[in-house]
């Protein structure tokens, strides 16, 4: 194992470390992890507490039989019998760049599925564990379209909001990226478990910075939501009281000089409190999908030419009858009524009507409040 790495996994390992904030402490004074492991006990004596500089002590004296030798070869052994499982330090070259850029960054991460999206532009998406049905409904048609736009969803596959829009990306045939507050070999809630089990097949990705066995804890939740973030280029904000954990998501992106957007709701509902005051400090006001992909469009461009070919969002436009394709061209991505459809083509109305409920079938188009909307980006050849 590399001598980094190593140092990076043991030094999480130390009781009473306080998790990121701990660890950048240790790493600032001393210089590296491997600085850290190998200075003097007595000097180390000064900025760690005694069961911290017991445990190390122990470990230098007998790395194998220590309880952090234990530890590190139990960590090595359940990482050899899970492949699927990638360690991206710091300074790995698949460590996502954006979220380097923040403040004292995860010292390490651990990925379940493809890490090179990651680095995929990003969207999250956060919001009420117990929203209103409208709220849901908003979090997983967003997803869809931004995830057929050619954003990654990311959020924190939380009840509610998280996981309709993990759900929406996945419906859209797009990638999904769903941060952990516990350990990767820990799952909470458990409900989401085939949920989670989807992300990974659709080309997704699992990631905590928490090490292995840790248990969903409160404190945990703040430190997931800056990793949310942090990897994205925005933050929506679908339904949210005004003391939640989603507006911690939106108050770290601001900090870290990244974009937030949120969706307005009736004066009476308490779920729309968080993204009136989001609004009030100066988040973007968002009615559709389209005001973020407007938003953040050129960023989407510029990313993309740095990505692979096989890392693009794709979609089998061969699935789609000639009538359902004169319909998705008519569309666009502004809501149109089914007397606007009608105008714009030459189908009969039951012929529209039959290629509406097919697209909608198929996650090409959704009805909203205000009209049918495309929620995929087609081709040069197609529209």
């Amino acid at each position: 194992m590399d001598n980094t790495l190593q140092a990076i996994l043991l030094l999480q390992r130390l009781p009473g470390m306080g998790g990121p904030v701990g660890y950048w402490r240790l790493v600032e004074l001393f210089g590296s992890p491997l600085a850290v492991m190998d200075e003097s006990l007595t000097v180390l004596g000064k900025v760690l507490k005694a069961p911290a500089l017991e445990a190390l002590g122990d470990y230098r004296r007998d790395p194998l039989d220590s309880d952090m030798g234990r530890l590190l070869a139990s960590d090595m052994a359940w990482l050899a019998q899970h492949p699927d499982v990638h360690l991206l330090p710091l300074g790995s070259p698949d460590y996502p760049p954006l979220l380097r850029e923040i403040p004292r960054p995860p010292p390490l991460l651990y990925v379940r599925g493809d890490p090179s999206i990651l680095s995929l532009p990003q969207l999250a998406v956060v919001g009420s564990r117990n929203p209103t049905p409208g709220g849901r409904d908003n979090a997983r048609q967003f997803a869809r379209f931004l995830a057929g736009n050619g954003f990654a969803i990311t959020s924190g596959l939380a009840l509610g909001v998280d996981g309709a829009a993990h759900v929406g990306a996945l419906e859209a045939e797009g990638r999904t990226i769903a941060i952990m507050g516990t350990g990767i070999d820990r799952l909470y809630p458990s409900r989401h478990k085939t949920l989670a089990e989807q992300i990974v097949a659709g080309g997704g990705a699992l990631v905590t910075e928490f090490p292995l066995g840790a248990k969903s804890q409160r404190s945990h939740f703040p430190q997931r939501n800056r990793v949310i973030s942090g990897l994205s280029a925005g933050t929506l904000v679908v339904e949210a009281a005004i003391k939640s954990g989603s507006l911690i998501t939106a108050r770290y992106a601001l900090q870290h000089g990244r974009e937030v957007f949120a969706i307005p709701g009736s004066i009476h509902n308490p779920l729309a409190r968080g993204c009136h005051s989001l609004i009030r400090q100066g988040a973007t006001l968002v009615e559709t999908a389209q005001d973020i992909v407007e938003e953040l469009g050129g960023m989407l461009g510029y990313q993309h030419t740095l990505l692979p070919p096989e890392n693009e969002p794709a979609f089998d436009l061969s699935v789609f009858s000639a009538d359902e394709r004169a319909v998705l061209e008519a569309l666009g991505h502004d809501p149109q009524t089914l007397d606007s459809l009608l105008d714009r083509g030459n189908m009969e109305v039951g012929s529209l009507a039959a290629s509406l409920i097919s697209l909608e079938l198929k996650g090409a188009v959704t009805e909203t409040p205000n009209g049918y909307v495309r929620t995929l980006e087609l081709t040069p050849s197609v529209s």
